[in-house]
């Protein structure tokens, strides 16, 4: 394939630290080993221009999303448009819906450029709607009842849409979306291996070698479902004290995890890490004996992954993607959705058998390497560009 100038537009990009963002970054590296540019569109403020643009990020004015204020809503994201045209662009790559990505999509079809989107997060999920939707029960009902509409006015003008899974390809087959092709969110594996030390991890929180660690890391939000292993840790360590909790990452229910820990009285055994820079996301994995992610929301699930890729089980919900990522007794195990009970059996059982479950998860997570996942998004652009 010839040079290509690529343009991602995106509602969410740093400093939010979530799975789209993720996905952005290591795309943008691999097509960049290769060869090609892209150029990325995003909301933020000033100080988000200053600080992105030498990376080709071009940073529209937002204003902070109430109910998340870590994201960012474009005020007129259009008149990035005619940045598109002067950099001379070859294809449109939609990563959400919203401002941003709407803006894309109009600038992909006034252009005639080629478009592809990308389908990362489950907007009508109850959890969604119940913490980021207008809290006007009528407004609410209004846009759950025609979500699924404006999803196929998006996606239907696109040449190809991207399912990160097999389970959100056929959701978006039933919900007669067009085009749709599976393709997973890579990672990097020069940062993600077995090689990553985190023995600086657990002695800055002095966690002792004789105690093991099970990792949360991620958004700290509702749809996640943190809950279910705060409950399961006090099951857990009924049996056994020395075991700790790491909750990593911020969120709007932060404050409401950690009043939890205390009202279940295993406060004294649950870490909460707070955000956790980019650098240290691989040796937060190193420090951990087991990775648990308890939600029902994954459409991939790239933590799991990455987790995997430092050679850790993952014990996870048994829904949607992570149905598909993790095989019981080889790189993980699965539970039945908000089933603390069934959680904490599993999270017992990979913890008394981590290394078992080691070479299981390091050949799972090579299957998405960035090299390999890039490849595969290039075959896509053929296609659409063809």
């Amino acid at each position: 394939m010839e040079h290509l100038n690529i343009a991602f537009y995106s509602d969410d990009y740093l400093p939010a630290v979530d799975g789209v963002v993720t996905s952005i970054l290591n795309f943008k590296k691999g097509l960049e080993k290769k060869g090609h540019t892209v150029y990325i569109f995003t909301a933020g403020d000033g100080d988000h221009r200053k600080k992105y643009e030498k990376d080709n990020v071009f940073v529209t004015k937002g204003i902070k999303f109430a109910p998340y204020p870590q994201y960012r809503v474009a005020v007129f994201p259009y008149l990035a448009s005619l940045k598109a045209v002067k950099l001379g662009v070859d294809l449109v790559h939609i990563q959400t819906p919203f401002t941003v990505g709407l803006g894309g999509l109009i600038t992909a079809k006034m252009m005639n450029y080629p478009v592809v989107g990308s389908f990362h997060t489950l907007l009508n999920h109850k959890e969604i709607i119940s913490s980021y939707y207008p809290k006007n029960r009528f407004v609410k009902n209004i846009m759950n009842k025609y979500m699924w509409s404006y999803m196929r006015f998006v996606y239907n003008r696109c040449d190809s849409t991207i399912a990160p899974s097999k389970s959100i390809e056929k959701l978006l087959r039933s919900k007669r979306i067009k085009n749709v092709h599976m393709l997973p969110n890579g990672i990097d594996t020069s940062i993600f291996n077995q090689k990553v030390d985190g023995s600086a991890i657990r002695a800055r929180y002095g966690i002792k070698d004789s105690e093991k660690v099970v990792l949360y890391l991620g958004r700290l939000s509702a749809e996640k479902k943190v809950d279910t292993l705060l409950k399961a840790a006090k099951v857990l360590l009924s049996k056994d004290e020395k075991i700790r909790f790491v909750i990593a990452g911020t969120g709007p229910m932060l404050d409401e995890y950690k009043r939890m820990s205390s009202s279940l009285g295993i406060e004294k055994h649950v870490i909460f890490a707070g955000f956790v820079e980019q650098e240290e996301v691989a040796n937060m994995y190193a420090a951990a004996d087991a990775f648990c992610i308890p939600s029902t929301f994954e459409t991939q699930g790239i933590v799991a992954v990455e987790a995997m890729a430092v050679g850790k089980p993952v014990v996870g919900a048994d829904h949607l993607a992570l149905s598909e990522l993790i095989v019981n007794g080889k790189n993980g195990e699965k539970f039945a959705p908000n089933n603390y009970i069934q959680c904490a059996r599993k999270i017992e059982k990979v913890l008394n058998n981590a290394e078992a479950y080691k070479r299981e998860a390091l050949k799972t997570a090579e299957k998405y390497s960035i090299e390999n996942t890039t490849e595969r998004l290039i075959d896509i652009y053929n296609l659409v560009l063809s």
